[in-house]
């Protein structure tokens, strides 16, 4: 019998090397997958806690003992388990520096490293809720963020004088802005009622429907409701579905028009002269400092610097808010070796020495509008030498592109007519948005040109590999098929590609693509499959060679479940009735043999 089971392929389906694009007759980022578990099945077997567990890990409260320091108070859901490392990581995380001088409330966010050997909770389990998903906000694999509301406030009943505390919620998702505004609502309760206020915040939470990308979600917390839309991978980019108020929505308080973005405007004020800048290093996967006045701007300006690549996903390590307590403290200072495709966020003056060999500073504070001429220019890194430096960006580093003008016009005259910051802000994200995808387009289209065509796939075969990457063909194709067709921007495109494709950030999308293409290619070899008759074919062939068919076409079915695979709207039920029909035509003891379960 000829039909080879794709052993093989399923090796490298796989293996580290995924990556998505498209053949030009095949798109797989325009398909919905269809054939997979639904909302029903999502809502199945949830236990007590499951759907906390699918939107946070635990919440903490850090508070300040005078002999033990910073110590976490409470954790909840009582169950939680946190290493001793990861509970040391929040108590240094949940603090601003003493310097920042934060009194009254303070929301920001940080970022640490998940404890080796941790098993997966059920919120990270659910591969169907993340699939749908955007790049910029699947769950965190690696990672936990910290969401911090701390409070410092004049107490003379203390003996340090102060009353200092943090709520943190833990979470592996990205939603800054959705847990920022869900703090607002708790933490000033639970600094009031204390325990049971927080034990009924996380109550209200784990009856809360599962993350579902795509659905309109409403979130009922202490008394107040909240509502939102999760995107999609499927959203056009530079789109938001706004969430609309309804009649029935008389119960609703608040609704969120994003769950992630933070204001690009009011983070790149300082250093707007230098946006394109900031991009190309972002881009790039350069190590970058942010050094600011408090933990809120660090972590914002940090966040912002992540999103401007958006759709494109930023791959390299990222820190809002790191402190010389941290874990990686040494990894990251060291002076032995280059620094790491880093970008971190900082607020103690420490790091101005410390980091003083890091290649790109920004350097955050609050300026005038009659300072800003004095920033056009990149400073020099030796003339950064405390926290105390003015605004602006330390660098030796000279952009492949030419400087736009015209944005930065743009910009200008909407601060000299008071022009809203959400305006400004979507400007802002616009232009990034359409530098971005002038640069990634020609990418697409060459990778999407590695894709074998349909009529290669045959069912009785393994399904065909896809071309390589070979990075002086690609440069060919930019002469004719550049960037140039949709930007206005001159400059030396080609050194930037070269660069980007040693990047950590190119690796990470074609590992991507490349997983994306395999299992298009996968559901096409399927779709096949089911096209064919196979009754004729098994009439051709030994009972021998008749069982093993089926039971590779049983795993065949078992990958395409397990993996998701973008096929056509009842192609497995397709399958499974062949495999059924197949059996049938075998003798009644064979047919027990193989009606039984596969083992996974």
């Amino acid at each position: 019998m000829d039909f080879q089971r794709s052993e093989e392929t399923e090796e490298q389906t796989e293996g580290p090397e995924h990556t998505q694009e498209q053949d030009i007759r095949i798109s797989p980022a325009e398909e919905m997958p269809v054939d997979g578990p639904g909302e029903e099945e999502s809502e199945q077997l949830i236990l007590p806690w499951d759907r906390f567990s699918a939107w946070l890990h635990c919440v903490c409260v850090v508070g300040f003992d005078l002999e033990l320091g910073q110590a976490v108070e409470v954790i909840y859901p009582h169950h939680s388990k946190l290493t001793e490392k990861e509970k040391t990581s929040i108590c240094y995380l949940s603090f601003p520096d003493s310097n920042s001088g934060c009194l009254g409330d303070t929301q920001f966010c940080f970022r640490f490293r998940q404890a080796a050997g941790r098993r997966a909770s059920l919120g990270c389990c659910r591969g169907h809720l993340d699939r749908d998903a955007p790049l910029c906000l699947k769950k965190d694999q690696g990672h936990f963020y910290g969401y911090v509301y701390f409070r410092q406030v004049r107490d003379k009943s203390l003996k340090r004088g102060y009353f200092q505390k943090s709520l943190v919620l833990i979470s592996k998702l990205p939603y800054v802005t959705f847990f920022h505004s869900l703090l607002k609502l708790i933490a000033p309760e639970y600094f009031e009622k204390q325990e049971p206020c927080l034990e009924a915040a996380c109550n209200d939470i784990d009856r809360w429907p599962l993350p579902c990308p795509g659905k309109i979600l409403t979130l009922p917390i202490m008394g107040v409701v909240m509502k939102l839309r999760i995107p999609t991978c499927y959203d056009k980019p530079g789109t938001s579905q706004l969430v609309q108020s309804t009649t029935s929505d008389s119960l609703v308080s608040i609704v969120l028009p994003t769950i992630h973005e933070v204001d690009l405007f009011r983070c790149f004020y300082p250093v707007f002269f230098h946006i394109q800048m900031l991009w190309e290093l972002v881009l790039l996967g350069e190590a970058i400092v942010v050094m600011a006045p408090s933990p809120a701007e660090s972590s914002d300006t940090v966040l912002a610097l992540v999103s401007c690549i958006a759709p494109l996903r930023y791959c390299s390590d990222f820190r809002p808010y790191f402190t010389i307590h941290d874990s990686e403290f040494k990894e990251y200072t060291t002076r032995t070796q280059a620094p790491p495709s880093v970008i971190l966020g900082v607020t103690n003056p420490f790091f101005a020495k410390t980091l003083q060999h890091w290649p790109h500073i920004i350097r955050i504070g609050d300026m005038k509008q009659t300072e800003m001429a004095k920033q056009m220019k990149v400073k020099k890194l030796k003339n950064l030498k405390t926290l105390d430096s003015k605004p602006g960006v330390y660098s030796a580093y000279k952009t492949f592109l030419n400087k736009d003008e015209d944005i930065i016009k743009q910009l200008q005259k909407g601060i000299q007519q008071k022009r809203p910051s959400p305006a400004q802000n979507a400007i802002l994200r616009r232009y990034f948005l359409e530098l971005t995808q002038s640069f990634i387009i020609p990418l697409e289209r060459y990778v999407a040109s590695l894709m074998p065509l349909l009529k290669s796939i045959c069912p009785w075969k393994s399904p065909p590999q896809l071309k390589p990457f070979v990075q002086e063909e690609f440069m060919k194709t930019l002469e004719k098929a550049g960037p140039q067709l949709t930007s206005r921007l001159k400059g030396d495109w080609i050194g930037l590609y070269r660069q980007f494709l040693k990047s950590p950030n190119f690796d990470s999308w074609f590992r991507n693509r490349r997983k994306e293409m395999m299992q298009k290619l996968e559901a096409l070899h399927l779709e096949a499959l089911c096209d064919e008759d196979l009754q004729l074919r098994i009439q051709k062939h030994t009972e021998v060679e008749t069982v093993d068919l089926v039971l590779k076409l049983k795993d065949k079915l078992t990958q395409a479940q397990r993996e998701h695979l973008p096929v056509r709207a009842g192609t497995l039920n397709k399958l499974q009735a062949h495999i059924e029909s197949v059996i049938l035509s075998l003798p009644e003891d064979l047919q027990g043999i193989l009606h039984k379960p596969a083992t996974p």
